[in-house]
């Protein structure tokens, strides 16, 4: 049996491992650091236990935009490779789904990298569907 609830602020330093695994190239201090600075821009973390372990993680950002209203942007979603394949992302999808309904959202959106063809499938599956690409630029 799996637990999903919110990560406590103050405790939001324990997803760094699992975002290590999802962004190896990225120091660990970064990490940390800009954690920091997103708690501090409406962004908060979910997340799935077997027991008392971490196994899956999320972010959140609770957002208003002209085309779709308030929404939540599910971020950096992750469930440790050996608990993958056994819904555990569909159930933390649709507990995200269910807490931003509560906070007045109306709609999800998300970011899936092009190369993430599973990610890509499994957003689908969740009846999400592709609109747009999204660009970045570094300054």
């Amino acid at each position: 049996m799996y637990t999903i609830k919110l990560i406590n602020r103050n405790k939001v330093q324990i997803i760094i491992p699992l975002l290590k695994k999802l962004n190896p190239t990225i120091p660990a201090k970064t990490l940390s650091n800009r954690l920091q600075d997103m708690l501090k821009m409406n962004y908060e973390c979910v997340g799935v236990y077997d027991g008392e372990k971490l196994i899956g993680i999320s972010g959140m950002w609770f957002l208003t935009k002209y085309y779709i209203g308030k929404h939540v942007e599910p971020d950096n979603v992750f469930v440790l490779p050996e608990y993958q394949g056994k819904g555990i992302g569909k159930l933390l999808i649709e507990w995200i789904l269910d807490y931003a309904r509560s906070k007045g959202c109306e709609a999800s959106e998300l970011n899936c990298y092009l190369g993430n063809e599973e990610g890509h499938k499994f957003w689908k599956s969740q009846g999400y569907e592709l609109i747009a690409y999204h660009y970045q630029k570094k300054i």
